[in-house]
């Protein structure tokens, strides 16, 4: 596998200077130090980078990088496997807004269990569970969720009553909010734990999530593909996809119980105890998420943005008369391919400062005017070029910003604070989510 991102222990942008925009603290404790003023300036009190450590064990193989890329990749494949089947749900239940219900249920019962992570760490009395216990119960949700939904096309097939049409699709939305709840575990407490890492691993993380989309895509194609386009052949190759998403999910359960196994990985955890035992650093919750108040929000915006235009927007609001079916399929694909692609661009550069990424994510606005075109706007839009143009472009932009934002917050803050940082910037983005689900409903108004 390709090494997507590296830092060099040598010169690492982000222990030199810190996004000045979000801060408004220093304490010598702390890793960098910034004034409040918009221009950053050289902590005059520099302390040793996060990976310059002579004793650092190397990452042997590559082994803890692959592993995190696979673990980004897991807790998005649920997600990513019940939206990208838009095309089998619509079948079965053709009056109901399939991907815009999933979204919403998906994403609220993920902001529920991460609002619970946030304040659960912020009580010195209760003990979070370990980051393994955490992830290892997600998964198993996962799993249970994804398989749900062949075995209940096997129980009902043959009796699509009205009731037992409706009965089936309240089953598959629970499976759907299920694995909204296991998302919230799982990428919360992944992200909260790849923060106390070198940047390169939440690079893999978030490099992870873009394969997912894109894996899961190409998946749904074949599959779709290879079986005669009917009813039963649709059946077919929808309970194969599920299946073979599930298998994924096992292996990412492997994965996590070899991970805590690895020198480096046991290296940075033991090193951020020792710091907790020298550090004085209040522990208070929101004191830390005040320091990056702006990336939280430019990543709350960034998934308001495109979670109100994908996947719901995408697969019920335009339609082509060439692709009929495959329409939907083909534009969730070129979102997952931009979002994939975006996601590799921190391998070639990474912006030192947050100030301009920031205001990017805010810029992202202006994609509501332009797909309102695709609807309302001159015949020449009403194409499928234009459509698919600007859902590459929605999809490079979400990858690569929060990429970005993701890379730079854990880094802004000193080691024994970056779980918290991970756990806080997960959050951001999942009300996002939820936001931009939502706000997904306002383009049937027009209906």
């Amino acid at each position: 596998m390709q090494k997507l991102y590296s830092i060099s222990s040598e010169h690492n942008p982000f222990m030199d200077i810190t996004p000045p925009s979000i801060f408004s603290h220093s304490t010598s404790s702390k890793r960098w130090s910034t004034p409040a003023q918009m221009e950053p300036i050289q902590s005059t009190n520099k302390p040793e980078p996060f990976d310059d450590d002579e004793n650092e064990p190397n990452d042997t193989y590559q082994l803890a990088y692959v592993i995190h890329f696979l673990l980004g990749a897991g807790y998005l494949i649920p997600w990513n496997a019940f939206i990208t089947a838009v095309d089998y749900f619509q079948f079965l239940y053709p009056n109901k807004h399939i991907n815009k219900v999933f979204s919403v249920g998906y994403m609220s019962a993920a902001v529920a269990v991460l609002l619970t992570l946030m304040c659960w760490s912020t009580s010195s009395r209760i003990k979070l569970p370990s980051v393994r216990a955490r992830m290892n119960i997600g998964q198993g949700l996962f799993i249970s969720a994804l398989m749900v939904a062949p075995v209940t096309d096997w129980i009902v097939h043959g009796k699509q009553t009205g009731m037992v049409s409706n009965i089936a699709f309240v089953v598959l939305v629970s499976m759907v909010m299920i694995s909204g709840l296991a998302d919230g575990l799982v990428g919360g407490s992944l992200v909260g734990a790849t923060g106390e890492l070198p940047g390169r691993y939440m690079q893999a993380v978030f490099a992870g999530n873009a394969t997912a989309g894109l894996v899961v895509s190409i998946l749904r194609i074949v599959t779709k593909a290879s079986l005669p386009h009917t009813q039963q052949g649709l059946r077919t190759s929808t309970q194969i996809y599920f299946v073979f998403s599930a298998l994924i999910i096992l292996l990412c359960v492997i994965c996590t119980n070899v991970l805590h196994r690895l020198p480096m990985i046991r290296y940075y955890r033991n090193r951020k105890h020792n710091n907790n035992s020298h550090m004085s650093i209040s522990s208070n919750f929101w004191v830390v998420v005040k320091k990056i108040r702006w990336l939280v929000t430019a990543v709350f915006v960034t998934y308001v943005v495109s979670l109100s235009i994908f996947p719901g927007y995408l697969s019920e609001n335009v339609k082509s008369d060439y692709f009929k079916d495959w329409y939907p399929i083909i534009l969730i694909t070129t979102f997952n391919v931009g979002d994939f692609l975006g996601k590799c661009l921190t391998a070639i550069y990474v912006p030192n400062g947050s100030k301009g990424t920031v205001w990017c994510c805010m810029a992202r606005v202006l994609f509501y005017p332009l797909f309102m075109g695709c609807i309302h706007g001159p015949k020449w839009m009403h194409s499928e070029v234009p459509v698919v143009v600007l859902t590459l472009m929605l999809g490079v932009s979400n990858g690569y910003l929060t990429s970005v934002l993701m890379i730079l917050a854990p880094k802004s803050v000193p080691i024994e604070e970056a779980e918290v940082v991970g756990i806080a910037m997960e959050t951001g983005l999942v009300i996002g989510l939820v936001v931009g689900s939502a706000f997904g409903w306002l383009w049937n108004l027009e209906h």
